[in-house]
C-alpha cells in the first residue's frame, strides 16, 4: 500500500489515508489512519486508527447510511487533523 496525499483523493474501499505528527522537541510521534469500508450490514464504515508510531494504537468504527454522509464526515475529520498539525506520511 502506498500513502496518498490527503488533500487530493478519490475514495475507494480499503485505500487508507495515513497522516503523521512528529515533534521531537515534545517527544511526539503520532499516526492517524482513516479508511472507508463496506460493513456486513450493507452500510459503510469509517475506520479510524490512531496512536504513537510503533505502537498498536486504538481504533474506532463509525457507520454511515450513505456515501455522501461518509465522505463529508471523512473530510471533516481530515480537516480537524490538519488543523492539529498532522500531515501526509512521508516515509514512502
Amino acid at each position: 500500500m502506498t500513502s496518498r496525499d490527503p488533500n487530493q483523493f478519490s475514495w475507494e474501499f480499503s485505500e487508507p489515508v495515513f497522516l503523521h505528527r512528529i515533534d521531537p522537541a515534545r517527544n511526539m510521534a503520532r499516526f492517524y489512519e482513516i479508511s472507508l469500508e463496506p460493513s456486513l450490514f450493507g452500510d459503510l464504515a469509517i475506520v479510524r486508527r490512531w496512536g504513537r508510531i510503533g505502537c498498536r494504537g486504538r481504533f474506532r468504527l463509525d457507520f454511515c447510511d450513505s456515501a455522501d454522509d461518509a465522505y463529508l464526515r471523512i473530510e471533516r475529520l481530515l480537516a480537524s487533523k490538519r488543523r492539529r498539525g498532522y500531515g501526509p506520511d512521508r516515509s514512502g
